[in-house]
């Protein structure tokens, strides 16, 4: 030890000068130290037996073992403390070594006063594990958490009462602090407070480090702590890192605790007669206590947080984003056999190709974003009415998308092509069923007709059976099949009135193909009603003159 070789060095100088001739006063104005000290070292030397020059087989440890010899052990023997359990119980919230002696006391009433009691623990706890002392670069580290307590804040209206957690910040450089109240612990609130604590400061740090709070860290873990997605999004945003502290390991932090215990004192505490009705009005009064104490003079330094971290910290913090970070949540989302995703009860499409894919999903106020492996494979704006679809026509299987580009107004466009007759059957068609659509393969069917017959011939089939009232498709290939278009409707030579009733057959379906049951319709229901006219059933009691008149429908 330093100290130790400089008394013997001091022994030694003494030793010397006696030996020629100075006196005891001389002796220590030349060595720097009191008569009474000198005096003390001869006296010492007397009884030993040393004296100038020195054996040269004495090394300093010998020479120090005679000088100082060990006290004899005392017949005394008083009950030792458990230091490892009373060490335990200091670190309970409350607990003070007088609280501690007192008890030791009380089980040991010939045990050590209260002076022996703190001296011997100190001497203990200084023989424990060696910590290490933390170093803190300027810009490096800023050290997050909340205190333990919490602030009430009154509802003006109800007069209920609830509670605000308190959120510090701390740069490792400097210990400019930064705090404020915020309704809970939340995840929202904990990415809000570390985006304002950046606006404090002006800048960014290298490291974020917070404790093990679930907002931030998913998973805790002494080597490889599982981040929060959206807390690791921030941390991108901003170009930092985040390194939490180690579970159970407080030293790690131990910036912010003394911050949190500062913020705890000189403003929560200042506070604590005051009523707040609102959150905002705390955070005012927060900021005001919160630039006092970051300008109130260190006692052992020249200057404050404040000069200090002009000086330290802000020369190397890291500059702020151009663009705010915009909050978002991750989830995860498995495509469904619709190639679509479900968030908050809307349905969003996917490319076909990810269906049964479990992906990420990056949710904000106004966009749905996509991911898998880490490729963003779809972006949708965000919509808020549930049990509603967004649908991108690119993520639709060919098949899909061709079924979706037929529209009513397309297909009575197409048919405009033919004539006015083809579009007024085409109409009547699809206002004839309970949904246009469920007559748009029948009207498909129709105009492809016109490749095999020509557009004159289907206009004039489509204007016969409009006259006869023959919707279907399987009634214009009939009229086509047997040339009845080239005939004008009601030219034939019996006068009998026609019976006006839809399932009524003419005579020209006898005697051509029967049916046309091979035509391509999904009208079953339909085709059977056909079949059973065919049959002599369900005429309504016309006669086979009257139904011989009629042409088929």
């Amino acid at each position: 030890m330093p100290g130790l070789r400089l008394s013997m060095r001091k022994i030694k100088e003494v030793l010397r000068l006696n030996a020629a001739g100075l006196s005891n006063r001389r002796i220590a104005q030349v060595c720097g130290i009191g008569r009474t000290t000198v005096a003390d070292y001869l006296r010492r030397l007397s009884v030993t037996g040393l004296s100038w020059p020195l054996a040269d087989d004495l090394d300093e440890s010998e020479i120090e073992s005679r000088l100082f010899p060990e006290p004899p052990a005392s017949s005394e023997s008083r009950p030792l403390p458990d230091w490892p359990f009373i060490h335990q119980e200091l670190k309970k919230k409350g607990v003070t070594l007088a609280l501690v002696w007192e008890e030791y006391k009380s089980s040991h009433p010939d045990g050590y006063q209260y002076s022996r009691f703190c001296e011997i623990y100190r001497d203990w706890r200084g023989r424990q594990k060696v910590w290490m002392r933390q170093e803190h670069k300027a810009g490096e580290k800023l050290f997050v958490d909340y205190c333990g307590h919490k602030t009430p804040v009154v509802n003006p209206l109800t007069g209920e009462i609830r509670e605000a957690e308190v959120f510090v910040a701390v740069l490792g450089a400097s210990n400019y602090t930064y705090s404020e109240a915020t309704w809970t612990q939340s995840l929202p609130d904990w990415i809000g407070s570390h985006q304002r604590a950046f606006e404090y400061f002006g800048g960014v740090s290298e490291w974020v480090v917070p404790d093990n709070l679930r907002s931030g860290v998913s998973k805790a873990c002494r080597y490889e702590p599982d981040i929060n997605p959206t807390y690791q999004d921030l941390a991108s945003h901003y170009q930092t890192a985040v390194i939490p502290a180690r579970a159970g390991k407080p030293k790690d932090k131990a910036k912010v605790e003394a911050g949190v215990l500062l913020v705890e004192r000189w403003i929560l505490a200042a506070l604590r007669n005051r009523t707040f009705f609102s959150l905002a009005e705390l955070n005012q009064a927060i900021g005001e206590l919160l630039e006092k104490l970051n300008h109130k003079p260190f006692k052992n330094q020249p200057g404050c947080r404040r000069t200090l971290f002009e000086e330290l910290d802000r020369p190397a913090l890291r500059p702020l984003p151009l663009l705010p970070y915009q909050y978002a949540e991750w989830k995860k989302a498995r495509v469904n056999i619709d190639y679509h995703i479900e968030v908050d009860r809307h349905y969003y499409s996917l490319p076909y190709q990810l269906a049964g894919r479990r992906l990420d999903v990056r949710i904000t106020a106004t966009t749905i974003e996509c991911f898998d492996k880490g490729l963003r494979v779809a972006s949708h704006r965000r919509r808020h009415n549930p049990g509603g679809f967004t649908t991108v026509a690119e993520h639709m299987p060919r098949s899909h998308r061709e079924y979706l580009k037929w529209t009513p107004e397309r297909l009575l466009n197409w048919a405009s092509k033919t004539g006015p007759f083809t579009v007024q059957l085409a109409r009547a068609i699809m206002d004839g069923r309970p949904h246009p659509q469920q007559g748009f393969r029948s009207i498909l069917g129709i105009l492809r007709l016109e490749k095999t017959y020509g557009p004159d011939r289907l206009e004039a089939a489509c204007q016969r059976a409009l006259a006869i009232n023959a919707t279907s498709f399987r009634s214009v290939s009939s009229i086509l099949k047997n040339g009845l278009d080239r005939q004008a409707a009601g030219c034939e030579d019996d006068d009998t009135p026609l019976l006006d009733h839809r399932n009524v057959r003419g005579a020209g379906y006898y005697s051509g193909s029967k049916g046309e049951e091979d035509a391509d319709t999904s009208d079953h229901g339909e085709t059977k009603g056909h079949e059973a006219v065919g049959n002599g059933q369900g005429t309504g009691g016309a006669t086979q003159q009257q139904r011989g008149q009629l042409s088929l429908i």
